[in-house]
Order: C-alpha cells, then structure tokens, then sequence
C-alpha cells in the first residue's frame, strides 16, 4: 500500500506545481500608458512657414489648443485655406489666431473633392464656436476651368502643399472674421410672401462685393470703390451685377471733377446679370441693358468683335478693359469715360442702322465705317472729354 500511496502523494505535488506555473504564465503583464496621439497641428508651423504664409505660421501653435476644445477627439488631418500675407491686411483689427482656426476644416479636402461638392456647401471649421465655411465654384458654367471659392474669396492656390495629413490651399482676397450665423440655412417658407434671399447667397454676394473693391483700390479705381461701399447695402439685394468703371484719372478728368460719375454711378450698373467680355461680344447692335437708376437703361451702339479698330460701344463709350475684375458674381468692365445719357429710342434706332446723332447732353456723335464716336461738343452745351478717354485709356 505503500507504494500507491507514494504514487498518489507524487502525482498531486505534480498536478499543485503545473497549476501554479500555469497561474504565472497567464499573468497579465503591466503596460505602459501609450503615446498621446500625433497631431497635424505640430506640423503647420514649419508648412506654413516653408510656403511663405508667415503671419498664419506665427500664429500656428494656436490650433494645438483650440483643437482639444472645439473637436476634444479630433487629432486626424487638417485642410488650411491659407490667406497670403498681404490678404490678412485687409483686416487689421482681425485675431489672427482665430482667422486661422476659421481657415482650418478637419480632414483632407483635396481640389478634386471640393469641386464635387454641391454650391454653397457649408463645413464646419476648427473655431471654438460652430462656425462653418461656405464652400462654392462655377464649375458648372465653366466645366473646363472651373474657379473655387471659399467664402467668397477665391481659391488662387489650390493643393498648394498635401500629404496624408495636411492640405493647404491658398487664397487671396478680402478677408474677415466668420459670422455667428455661418452655419445658418436660410429655408424657405410656406407663406404667400416672397422669401428672403438665402443667408448663403447673401454672404456670397457680401464677400464678393468686398472682394471687387478691394481689387478695384489697390488698381486704381478708389474713387469708384469707396462709392460702392457707400451703395453696399443697396447692391446686397442683387444676385449679381454687371459693373462698368472709371479709373481714378478719368474721373477726375472730367469738367466737374468726377462729381457728375459718383452722382450716376447707378446707370454704371447692370443688375442681376453677370455678362463677362464673351457674353458683351454677342450682344447685337441696339441691345438695351437695364440698369438700377430708375428710368435709365444702356444701349449697345457698336456690337463688339470688331477687333481693336472698332471695339464694342455702350452709350458711344468704348469699353476699354473688359473683365477688369471678376468673380463668382461680379464683372467690372473698365470704361474710357463715364457713361451719359442717350434718347434710347433714337440710340436704338440709329445703332441697328449704323448711323449715330447727339447723345443726351448734346455731344455730337458720327458714324465711321459702322462706329460711333463723339466728335466734340454742340454749341451752348457743356464741353466734354473725348470718348477715346485719356492718359491712354
């Protein structure tokens, strides 16, 4: 008995030993806590700098804290729509830290997604608030060269650098401090009453009205900028325009030094229509363009497409530097002169036959193998500018 006793005492020390060494082995072994996660904010400082963005680098390290408190879980890639140097100008009093918080979208947004997107798509930015940016591009009227803007400012740049975490796109305009209503849709209503413009399309035309005169000022058009801002509210209501301007030269070149140009700036303004040198090009003779001064309309007296020699006329007045500025909603055509007034009736009439007469105040016009040009004041009316303009207008 002994002997299976031994045996039984051998196997249950066995059975005791293999439990405690199995209990061992299972052992969880401690680890360490991982690594904070990487974020693409540690890299728009030297990205920004190598592109030349310097005031957005400078103010870079902010979007390493802003980004724990807007988007707590949000360390992924980022997409900038990086304002040049100079466009950061156009707003002195602006926090630049937060213009670039509302420059930045979480996520990569390459020019080919961005052009798939519908108009006035609406992204929420890395702001502290809910702020958004809108989103917009003609790509349907201009398939093959489509131009994209945020927030009205246009996109010259884009995929000015991206890799797996950062896209930078590069803007150049007027820029400004997001609205609280950014992220707002305006819907329609069921009542009888016409609906307001929608705050997308209001904005647009906001930003795209202060993008025209801030290219008008720096190009010599001051005069003729700090008159639309005084018309800005009024000019908001249109969905588009069609603007044809003075520089600062040829308005005070004039008689009455440019008064008579501010004093009508009105009729220098087609409403609702966005006719860009083609669309100008195939007006007919005697076509009749609205404007917003109640009672007043312009009229194509030379079609266009006669080549340097006979260049489009509205008014008798050569249209000079067509396209001067454009955008999403917007075209500025530069004049030689202001525009005056005309009997329409008789303009018509006259430009469909090829022939000219007096204008409204008076100034002799005549026909030149299909043109026509003033040729010099009537006597007992006011002298004017010639129509070729001056100082190489």
């Amino acid at each position: 008995m002994s002997a299976p006793l031994l045996q039984l005492s051998f196997l249950l020390t066995s059975i005791i030993i293999i439990f405690i060494s199995a209990a061992a082995t299972t052992t969880p072994i401690p680890h360490l806590p991982p690594p904070p996660p990487h974020s693409s904010s540690d890299l728009f400082t030297p990205i920004l700098a190598q592109l030349g963005f310097r005031e957005l680098a400078s103010a870079a390290h902010s979007l390493s804290t802003t980004t724990a408190a807007a988007n707590p879980s949000w360390h992924g890639p980022a997409t900038i729509f990086a304002p040049t140097d100079s466009s950061l100008l156009t707003c002195p009093s602006c926090s630049l830290p937060l213009l670039l918080q509302e420059h930045t979208l979480p996520g990569l947004y390459s020019l080919p997604f961005l052009l798939t997107l519908p108009f006035a798509t609406k992204i929420q930015t890395l702001a502290p608030s809910p702020l958004c940016l809108t989103i917009s591009s003609d790509h349907k009227n201009h398939p093959k060269n489509p131009k994209l803007f945020v927030n009205g400012v246009e996109i010259t740049r884009p995929d000015l650098y991206a890799d797996q975490n950062v896209v930078v796109h590069g803007i150049q305009g007027f820029v400004s401090h997001l609205s609280p209503l950014s992220c707002v849709i305006e819907r329609t209503t069921s009542l009888s009453f016409p609906p307001a413009p929608p705050v997308a399309e209001f904005h647009l035309m906001a930003s795209m009205l202060d993008d025209a005169m801030l290219r008008l000022r720096i190009s010599g058009f001051s005069i003729l900028a700090l008159a639309l801002k005084v018309k800005h509210s009024e000019l908001l209501e249109l969905r588009s325009m069609t603007l044809f301007a003075v520089n600062d030269v040829g308005i005070f070149a004039d008689y009455d030094g440019g008064q008579s140009f501010v004093e009508n700036l009105r009729m220098h303004v087609v409403p609702d229509m966005r006719l860009a040198a083609a669309d100008l090009e195939g007006l007919a003779a005697g076509t009749v363009l609205p404007t917003i001064e109640w009672g007043e309309s312009l009229v194509v007296t030379t079609a266009g497409g006669g080549g340097a020699l006979a260049p489009m006329r509205i008014n008798y007045v050569k249209v000079a530097r067509p396209d001067l500025v454009s955008n999403l909603k917007i075209v500025v055509h530069g004049l030689a002169v202001p525009f005056e007034r005309v009997n329409q009736t008789d303009a018509v009439g006259l430009a469909r036959i090829g022939r000219c007469s007096f204008n409204g105040v008076g100034s002799e016009v005549e026909g030149k193998g299909g043109v026509c040009e003033k040729v010099g004041p009537v006597a007992g009316k006011e002298p004017t500018v010639e129509i070729e303009g001056r100082h190489g207008l």
